[in-house]
């Protein structure tokens, strides 16, 4: 099952690991489902089938014009998990954007066969800066952003690791590798959905979707985040859902998938077990 062909006829990337209750990985801006292989591993190791598959426009997914939106991308993994049969006793797991297609799968398809999620780095409940939103992301970010990526795209997102992976003049967490890595699978995805997401990410308020969060809740967010800041997400989302469980790792980046992967790799599979 290399690809799920969704309801409006995109064919979709997706890898299927390992046998028995299912994990849906789903990964963030601008990568693919590839910057999940350590945990999907570990998950199929352990017992689990994990599921991780690329969001429309990105890694080996086709890219269509349209869809670029937060309803569409919840319709692309209620697809994705009638066409591989995962569709009971599931457990979702978004990485920044991909909290959103969680949010939003909870409230539109009224979270069917959800069993637990997991939010990480997540952009939920809502990242841009507004009145009642002062934690928030200025717009003027989100505008800059775009700039630097039609000026020249591959320069932006050489500057853009560098933050989300928490790299500094004396020190880093990660090989400069990992972060060619990083780059090469960015640059997989195509202009025109590395904007949109972009878009989609920095204004869509999931505010709304949180009542919609009544299955076990796991939060893992770095203090460090720079480029999700954990005060208008992963703590915010606490606050609102008071039953989730929220991790805080002290100091750290964005890419905790990378960065703390041991440490998040154990505590995924804490909560996964559980």
């Amino acid at each position: 099952m290399p690809y799920v062909k969704t309801r409006d006829g995109t064919q979709i990337y997706v890898k299927d690991w390992g046998e028995g209750r299912p994990v849906i990985l789903i990964h963030g801006w601008p990568l693919s489902s590839d910057s999940w292989d350590d945990q999907a591993m570990a998950l199929a190791d352990a017992g689990y089938r994990a599921i991780a598959y690329d969001r429309r426009g990105f890694g080996r997914s086709e890219q269509p014009w349209n869809g670029y939106d937060y309803d569409t991308f919840a319709d692309d993994l209620a697809d994705i998990m009638e066409a591989s049969g995962a569709t009971d006793d599931v457990t979702l797991v978004g990485f920044s954007m991909g909290g959103g297609e969680v949010a939003r799968y909870l409230s539109r398809h009224g979270g069917k066969g959800v069993r637990s999620v997991a939010l990480v780095s997540s952009v939920v409940p809502y990242m841009l800066k507004t009145d009642d939103n002062p934690n928030g992301v200025p717009q003027a970010t989100f505008d800059q952003m775009t700039d630097g990526m039609k000026k020249d795209r591959a320069h932006f997102f050489r500057g853009f690791f560098a933050d989300f992976f928490g790299v500094g003049y004396i020190s880093s967490p990660v090989s400069d590798e990992m972060i060619d890595w990083a780059w090469r699978l960015s640059m997989q995805a195509g202009l025109k959905p590395t904007l949109a997401a972009a878009k989609a990410f920095a204004t869509t308020d999931f505010r709304g979707d949180l009542p919609s969060f009544t299955v076990p809740t796991l939060v893992i967010h770095g203090t460090g985040d720079k480029t999700v800041p954990i005060d208008a997400t992963g703590r915010a989302v606490k606050q609102a859902v008071p039953q989730a469980e929220l991790i805080e790792y002290d100091g750290a980046p964005h890419g905790l998938f990378a960065t703390d992967k041991d440490r998040f790799t154990r505590d995924l599979l804490d909560f996964v077990g559980r």
